[in-house]
């Protein structure tokens, strides 16, 4: 009778066990995924993607969709290497947390402390702005990122002096506005504190504990490896276009890493768990806390008619919050040319999402993100395909609309007040940087440090700006910018306004004529005395190649040639020197041409 006792008790202590086990064996919530994720590729005219899910401490799904390489049909796999774009601010702002916990930084000082010679635009920014502000972008800054984009730069000296001439829209701490600049800073503060480069710190004090031994931060990087994929984008709807990789350059603390779904499974794990990843802290579990809190809202976050269980907008430190169906959801997206990316994870669920696909400003990551965390979390599934299939047919007839309602202000018939020609030069703003006005044909380009843009006549001295690729001009996408140029009193062009920050008005670029080699030769012809009223103003060389002018009272002016006769004076603006000739070609006279008139 006892061991029938034992053996009952025995078998109602193992049945419920038995019956776990045999639950986790019919784990079927992610049945039938494979299917429903390899049909989005279509829907989305995508070339590839990958995703993975994680749960706790284990990758409970990894796979591969469509092509890394489109042309050559090379497959993705959950280890093929993707930009993760603005993925990668999380790792920075970690840096600084555990920087932080060392007390070797402190997060309500003004970034100067750790950044000589750091000045924005205004003392008020000078006095108030910390590093927890430029953590959550409640700078007053707005996005400014044609500044990086369009003028990119591998010195970070030079991209900490811009921000002093980039103009906020709102007080320190009043809204919210994304900066990828305060990322890039974070990262001068982590190199400047250790005295290593921000790249070494993430390898030493992330990747390396946490197995990241694929991951990287180049592109010459991505093109040794035998997984990366390649980037495309999608133009006319439905064409899959390959896309150079872009060189973040210097701002590479705000988005310049490249990796895996596999390896970036390893980073969600660490956050899940609080820190720590195979029992090691690798973040500091306050700085986890702190980061995935809401440290300032990003927009109202109402839950609309389509999605009433989704609402809450909020940042904490490079991280996004909001409500998903029930359940609290952190993420952060990332996009950079050819690429979409998407790391999210619900800390009370201990679930983690990574979706990483090669195709640029894509909503597909979201998408996957929305399918997969219904199965995950047991929730009702929606039709996710098709809600957002609407919205983005919503999105691009609205845009389509807003620029025929644009155009529809061209007055027909104007000309240019100029000749082309003498809109060339080169264009400078010093919060963004210098490009050059060129003719070539008969058209005027603008040339950027890496790319090329078609200026295409709209009205009067008004430019409309189409990206001019390898293989050719796409007329049918004009940037929403143009660029109005302005003349001067003096009749000559001297700037052209351009709405680089579309929350501020158009920023004036100012011009610089190019200058040309004349040489010793052809500068000697030009010096003597020249009489005006009375004042003798000489005329000279210097080391036989550089031209020179002095009027007494005045200081030297160093002359730099814009053309066979026509010179300006070095580093002032609004005067030129005209000489003329005799039908011999011999200096006859001088023009000084100012803002005030013509004297010969």
């Amino acid at each position: 009778m006892k061991k029938l006792i034992v053996l009952l008790l025995i078998v109602c202590i193992l049945a419920p066990l038995n019956a776990q086990r045999s639950r986790e064996k019919a784990d079927t919530r992610l049945d039938g995924i494979d299917v429903r994720l390899q049909e989005l590729l279509k829907d989305w005219n995508t070339a590839g993607f990958a995703v993975a899910v994680v749960e706790k401490d284990k990758i409970v799904y990894a796979r591969g969709f469509g092509y890394r390489d489109y042309e050559e049909k090379l497959p993705v796999t959950p280890n093929t290497l993707f930009a993760i774009g603005s993925c990668t601010k999380a790792f920075t702002a970690s840096l600084i947390g555990i920087m932080a916990d060392e007390k070797k930084v402190e997060l309500t000082e003004s970034p100067a402390k750790y950044i000589p010679g750091l000045r924005f635009f205004n003392r008020e920014m000078d006095n108030m702005i910390t590093i927890s502000d430029m953590m959550c972008h409640r700078t007053g800054l707005p996005r400014h990122d044609y500044s990086w984009y369009l003028f990119p730069s591998p010195s970070k000296d030079e991209l900490i002096e811009r921000i002093r001439y980039q103009e906020p829209t709102a007080g320190v701490r009043q809204v919210y506005q994304y900066n990828n600049f305060m990322f890039f800073l974070q990262g001068a503060i982590v190199e400047n504190v250790s005295g290593e480069k921000w790249e070494d710190n993430v390898r030493e004090r992330l990747f390396t504990p946490l197995g990241m031994t694929r991951s990287n931060f180049t592109i010459e990087a991505m093109k040794k490896s035998d997984d990366a994929s390649l980037g495309y984008t999608v133009e006319d709807d439905s064409r899959i276009v390959l896309r150079d990789y872009y060189q973040i350059e210097g701002l590479g603390a705000a988005g310049t890493i490249n990796s895996s779904v596999t390896e970036m499974s390893a980073w969600l794990m660490t956050w899940i768990n609080g820190g720590k990843y195979e029992g090691k802290q690798i973040i500091p579990s306050s700085f986890v806390q702190s980061a995935i809190s809401s440290q300032m809202v990003a927009s109202p976050g109402l839950p609309t008619a389509e999605n009433s269980e989704v609402f809450i907008a909020t940042y904490g430190y490079a991280w996004m919050i909001s409500s998903y169906r029930g359940h609290y959801r952190v993420q952060h997206g990332g996009n950079i040319d050819g690429f979409s990316a998407l790391t999210v994870f619900y800390p009370t669920d201990s679930l983690g999402i990574v979706v990483l696909a090669n195709q640029d400003g894509s909503s597909l990551p979201s998408l996957v993100r929305n399918i997969i965390s219904d199965r995950m979390l047991r929730l009702p599934e929606k039709d996710w395909n098709k809600l957002m299939i609407e919205e983005r047919d919503k999105a691009a007839k609205a845009q389509k609309d807003a620029m025929a309602k644009a155009r529809s202000d061209r007055k027909e018939g104007t000309s240019l007040s100029h000749s082309r020609d003498e809109y060339t030069g080169s264009y400078n703003h010093p919060g963004y940087g210098t490009l050059k006005v060129v003719v070539s044909g008969d058209s005027l380009f603008m040339k950027f440090p890496t790319r090329r843009m078609w200026l295409k006549h709209y009205h009067y001295d008004v430019f409309e700006v189409f990206e001019a690729g390898k293989d050719g001009i796409d007329t049918t996408a004009a940037l929403p910018n143009r660029v109005n140029f302005r003349t001067g009193n003096n009749g000559e062009i001297e700037s052209f306004m351009f709405a680089a920050e579309p929350t501020l008005k158009a920023l004036e670029f100012r011009r610089k004529p190019e200058v040309i080699d004349l040489d010793a030769k052809a500068l000697v012809r030009f010096a003597g005395d020249y009489e005006l009223a009375g004042i003798v103003a000489k005329v000279y060389t210097k080391n036989e190649n550089t031209l020179y002018l002095f009027v007494p009272g005045q200081p030297e002016y160093e002359l730099e040639p814009l053309g066979p006769v026509l010179f300006g004076l070095k580093n002032v603006e609004g005067f030129r020197l005209e000489f003329t000739e005799d039908d011999k070609g011999v200096i006859k006279s001088l023009i000084f041409i100012q803002p005030n008139g013509r004297f010969e």
